[in-house]
């Protein structure tokens, strides 16, 4: 048997590209059903689900013990199940296109099928590098937990409670109808305008804690720097506010003024002399 070394340049390359060719030819086949659908989101379920089928795939071939195995397998399915369950059940079934692929298709205007093709192709390709940190975890030439994958398992563990707290606060507060117009400052919302987000990010830096040391350790930088990259710059915030702004303006721009966009911290002080202001009544 090759040495775990020699095996992450040659067997899990092959794998990696396999993983991509693979979701590829997935990814076009969802971008065919949203033409009908009209809701793009379902790209976002089948990259989760895309993922976890991927590192199952690279499980039957790990040269780890079964233990090791398993947890990866756990920590994939854990992570991108609960999400994939979320955008599906909030932004799929039974509910209309998120405002922010909508603005995309009104933007792209008569170039928009390609466009959404090339967008979801581009998913297949985040996938298979998002899949590295699985593929190194399962890698791994340890045949014991040593303290910096604790430390890691136990950062997973708070991003991921995290960010589904994140989410159930965000959905119970848009459930209710007199919240429409308002902006969610309840639970990790008066913290941060984008704690889902904060998470998601911290989520993907657990795996570089875990793996520290082991070989292809520098390819697991891919999840929080691709991320980082993605919600601070690209599909994230920069999105979201301008919908956010769109739709809320002066309330918006209050909590603009006053809550950090991505890290959780205090909010600041600022007097609010809008009519019927409330800090127990979020305002949207």
């Amino acid at each position: 048997m090759e040495p775990a070394g020699a095996l992450l340049g040659s067997d899990p390359f092959s794998l990696v590209v396999a993983a991509y060719l693979v979701m590829a030819i997935v990814m076009a086949l969802l971008w065919a059903v949203q033409r009908k659908t009209r809701n793009a989101a379902i790209g976002d379920v089948g990259w989760c689900v895309g993922l976890i089928v991927v590192v199952l795939g690279y499980a039957t071939h790990a040269p780890s013990g079964i233990e090791r195995i398993l947890l990866t397998v756990m920590l994939v399915t854990l992570y991108a199940g609960r999400l994939g369950l979320y955008i599906f059940f909030n932004r799929v079934k039974g509910k209309p296109e998120d405002a922010r692929y909508r603005r995309l298709r009104e933007e792209w205007g008569e170039t928009e099928p390609l466009k959404m093709f090339a967008y979801f192709q581009l998913q297949a390709l985040a996938l298979a590098a998002f899949s590295l940190p699985f593929l190194v975890l399962l890698w791994n030439p340890r045949t014991s937990i040593t303290v910096v994958e604790l430390v890691g398992l136990l950062i997973w563990g708070v991003a991921v409670a995290g960010e589904t707290a994140a989410d159930r606060q965000l959905a119970r507060f848009r459930a209710d109808p007199s919240n429409q117009g308002r902006v969610c400052r309840e639970g990790l919302w008066n913290y941060s305008r984008h704690p889902n987000y904060f998470f998601e990010w911290l989520h993907w830096c657990s795996y570089v804690v875990m793996t520290i040391g082991m070989p292809g350790w520098v390819s697991t930088w891919i999840g929080p720097i691709g991320m980082g990259i993605a919600l601070l710059k690209v599909t994230g915030i920069p999105r979201a506010e301008a919908q956010a702004f769109v739709s809320r303006r002066e309330a918006y721009k209050a909590y603009q003024a006053t809550t950090n966009a991505f890290f959780p911290w205090f909010p600041r002080s600022r007097p609010d002399r809008s009519p019927g202001s409330s800090r127990s009544r979020p305002t949207i």
